[in-house]
C-alpha cells in the first residue's frame, strides 16, 4: 500500500506515513484502503448527505407517546447513518406515503380502537377503494395499545394490513406494545434497524446509544424521571347534596423546569389503594412480606410491589391468558374459546375477582407479578395556564366510586388523589403535550368550546391563556352537568370572565334540573344559527370530554347545523364538517 505520488506531502511526511503503512497488518491495510477510497472493503459508494438511506418515520398520537418515540427512532437512525425525516400522519396523506420507499409507522390506538382523533383523516383516505398501490414500499409498524381494551392495538393492525393488502412489504413483523412499552420498542428498533443498515450497505456497528432511544437524561424531569409535585391545594367543586365528587388540584412546579402549553395533559403515577392491595393478597392466598425482583432488578416486599409497580385492577383477555396458563383451568380454556361470553365476564369486573373465582394456590409471588403489567400513568387534562398560575400545575378530577358485581370498586389514580394525598404530599408527575388541541394561532380567531363536567379542565386554561395574550378573538363555551345548584364547576370564574369580556358567551345544560335531559348538543343546536355565523367567520370548534356518547352527539349535532343553517345536504353537511377537521379548525380532546 504506497501514497500516489501527487499526494500533497514533504519528503519527511511521506516516509512517516509509509513507514506507519508497513507496520499494518493485512487485515488493517485492507480496511484503511476500503476507508480511504469510501467504501469501506463493501465495494458501496462512500455515504455521502445525498447518499444516506432516506427513511420516513411517521407518527400518529394522541397522548404523545408514539410522537415520542418517533423521534426517539429518529436519534436512532441518524446515528446509524441515515436520513430519517419524522411526519406527523395528520399531515400526511395516502399518496404522499405511496412516494415513499421505506416507512417506519408508530401508532397508538385510542378507546376501543379507535385512531387518534388528529389521523383519522388518513386512516379513512387510507382503508378507501381509491387508496393508491404501494407496490414500492418497505414498511414496518410499531402499535401501541392497552390490553385492557378489546381491540388491542387496532389501529397498527389496520395499517399493517392495509399496507401488505396495498402490495408494499414488510421490513419486519409489526410489533405490539401494551402501555409498558419500552422494552418491545426497542426490539421492534433492533429489528428494522438491522435489516435498514444491511440495505444501506454499511458496516456501522449495530449499536445505539442509550441517549437515542431513552430520548432523555437523568437531570431532565419527564417520563423516565417524574417530578415530585407538592400538592398546595384541594377544592370539592360540586355543592352540597351533588352525587359527584369533582376535584380542583393545585400543584407545585417550582425548580421542576417543567413547562406546558393550554390543552396538554399531566401524567399522573398513583399507588393502589391499601385495601385493594390486601384484597388482591388475600385471593391469591399470598401475604405481602415475599420478596419479588423487578424488572430492574431491584427487590421489593410482594406487597410494595403491589402498591406502587403493578396494575392489580384491570381485568383482560391476556390476564386470563397469562393465569391460566399456571392455573390448567378448563372453565378458564373454555371462556377463553367463547368472545362474547369472555367479554360480557370480564365487563365490570376487576383482577380480584378472577383469582377469588378461580383460585391458584400454588402460584408463588414472582410468578404472580410475572402474569400483571406495570401500573400505568393516568394523564388528565391541564386546566391552568402558566400565565395565569407561573410554577403552579391545575387539575379537575372527577372521583370514579361504583359498584359492580357485589363489590365496592374505585378509579385507581382519581381516588389516590382524592384519598391518599393531602396537602404538602408530592405527587410524581410529567406533562405530556398534544399539539393537536391548543388555543388559536391567531389572537383575533374566535374559539367555541364544549366541555361537559370534568371536559371543561382544558377550556379554563383556554380562557386563561387568552386573558394573558390579550387575544381579541371571541370566546364561546358550552357547558353541562348535572344540577345548576351542586354541579356548576368554577362558576364564579366563568362570571368574572363574562364580566370582563374574555368570555363573549356562555351557555349551559344540566341534566336534571327539569323533567327532560338537557345535554350541551341541544344547547348547540338552540344556537345553530348563531353558532353556524361564528364558524362562518373563521372560528375554531373545540371538544373535550366523554368520547363514547358526548363527543358524537356533539359531532352530530354540528352535522345538523351545517344542514339546517348552511343549507347543505346531508352528504355537504358531513364534508363541510370533515373539512374543519382537516383544516384543524375542529379539534377534540376526547377519552
Amino acid at each position: 500500500m504506497q501514497l500516489p505520488e501527487t499526494a500533497p506531502f514533504t519528503s519527511e511526511e511521506r516516509n512517516s506515513i509509509e513507514h506507519f503503512l508497513a507496520s499494518l497488518t493485512s487485515e488493517k491495510k485492507i480496511w484503511l484502503s476500503g476507508f480511504l477510497a469510501g467504501t469501506q472493503a463493501t465495494g458501496v459508494a462512500p455515504q455521502t448527505p445525498s447518499a444516506k438511506l432516506p427513511v420516513n418515520v411517521l407518527f400518529g398520537s394522541e397522548s404523545g407517546n408514539a410522537e415520542g418515540l418517533a423521534q426517539e427512532t429518529r436519534k436512532a437512525l441518524t446515528s446509524l447513518g441515515m436520513a430519517p425525516k419524522v411526519t406527523d400522519l395528520a399531515d400526511c396523506k395516502p399518496s404522499d406515503l405511496a412516494k415513499m420507499k421505506h416507512v417506519l409507522l408508530i401508532t397508538s390506538t385510542w378507546g376501543d380502537g379507535d385512531p387518534p382523533d388528529a389521523v383519522i383523516p388518513f386512516h379513512e383516505a387510507l382503508m378507501a377503494d381509491d387508496s393508491p398501490r404501494m407496490e414500492g414500499l418497505a414498511f414496518s409498524v410499531c402499535a401501541l395499545g392497552d390490553t385492557s381494551y378489546e381491540k388491542f392495538c387496532q389501529t397498527g393492525k389496520d395499517f399493517d394490513q392495509r399496507l401488505e393488502d396495498l402490495g408494499a412489504n414488510r421490513i419486519s413483523a409489526r410489533k405490539d406494545c401494551d402501555v409498558d412499552f419500552d422494552e418491545p420498542y426497542q426490539e421492534w428498533l433492533k429489528d428494522v434497524t438491522s435489516v435498514l443498515t444491511q440495505e444501506a450497505g454499511s458496516n456501522a456497528p449495530m449499536t445505539i446509544s442509550t441517549t437515542a432511544v431513552n430520548g432523555s437524561t437523568t437531570s431532565a424531569y419527564g417520563k423516565k424521571n417524574p417530578f415530585p409535585a407538592p400538592l398546595q391545594e384541594r377544592i370539592l367543586l360540586n355543592g352540597r347534596g351533588s352525587i359527584k365528587e369533582t376535584l380542583h388540584l393545585e400543584f407545585s412546579l417550582e425548580g421542576s423546569g417543567l413547562t406546558y402549553q393550554p390543552g396538554d395533559s399531566l401524567a399522573v403515577l398513583p399507588h393502589n389503594a391499601s385495601d385493594v392491595v390486601e384484597a388482591v393478597l388475600s385471593a391469591s392466598h399470598l401475604n405481602g412480606d415475599e420478596s419479588v425482583t423487578l424488572k430492574d432488578g431491584t427487590n421489593k416486599s410482594l406487597s410494595a410491589a403491589l402498591t406502587q409497580n403493578f396494575d392489580i385492577t384491570g381485568l383482560s383477555r391476556s390476564f386470563i391468558q397469562n393465569y391460566n396458563e399456571v392455573l390448567q383451568s378448563e372453565p378458564l380454556a373454555q371462556l377463553l374459546e367463547n368472545k362474547e361470553t369472555l367479554q360480557d365476564y370480564i365487563y365490570g369486573r376487576q383482577i380480584v375477582d378472577l383469582l377469588q373465582a378461580h383460585p391458584c394456590e400454588q402460584m408463588d409471588a414472582q410468578t404472580f407479578i410475572g402474569l400483571l403489567r406495570k401500573l400505568p400513568p393516568r394523564l388528565y387534562s391541564i386546566a391552568s395556564s402558566l400565565k395565569a398560575h407561573p410554577d403552579e400545575v391545575h387539575l379537575t378530577v372527577a372521583a370514579v366510586r361504583y359498584n359492580s358485581h357485589g363489590r365496592d370498586r374505585k378509579g385507581v389514580a382519581s381516588t389516590f388523589l382524592a384519598d391518599l394525598v393531602n396537602p404538602g404530599d408530592s405527587v410524581p408527575v410529567f406533562v405530556t403535550p398534544n399539539k393537536h388541541f391548543k388555543v388559536p394561532q391567531a389572537s383575533d380567531t374566535s374559539a367555541i368550546m364544549v366541555g361537559p363536567g370534568t371536559g371543561v379542565a382544558p377550556f379554563r386554561a383556554f380562557i386563561e391563556e387568552r386573558a394573558a395574550n390579550g387575544d381579541t378573538g371571541k370566546n364561546w363555551l358550552f357547558f353541562g352537568d348535572q344540577r345548576y345548584s351542586y354541579d356548576f364547576l368554577y362558576q364564579t370564574e366563568w362570571q368574572e370572565h363574562l364580566s370582563s369580556g374574555t368570555l363573549s358567551r356562555l351557555d349551559l345544560a344540566f341534566s336534571r334540573d327539569q323533567k327532560e335531559k338537557v345535554y350541551v348538543q341541544h344547547r348547540m343546536l338552540e344556537r345553530g344559527e348563531e353558532l353556524w355565523q361564528w364558524l362562518q367567520d373563521g372560528a375554531n370548534f373545540y371538544v373535550c370530554g366523554d368520547a363514547s356518547r358526548m363527543a358524537h352527539d356533539v359531532h352530530e349535532a354540528l352535522i345538523k347545523i351545517a344542514e339546517s343553517h348552511g343549507n347543505l345536504d346531508r352528504e355537504a353537511a358531513e364534508a363541510y364538517v370533515t373539512q374543519l377537521q382537516k383544516d384543524k379548525r375542529y379539534l377534540r380532546d376526547v377519552y
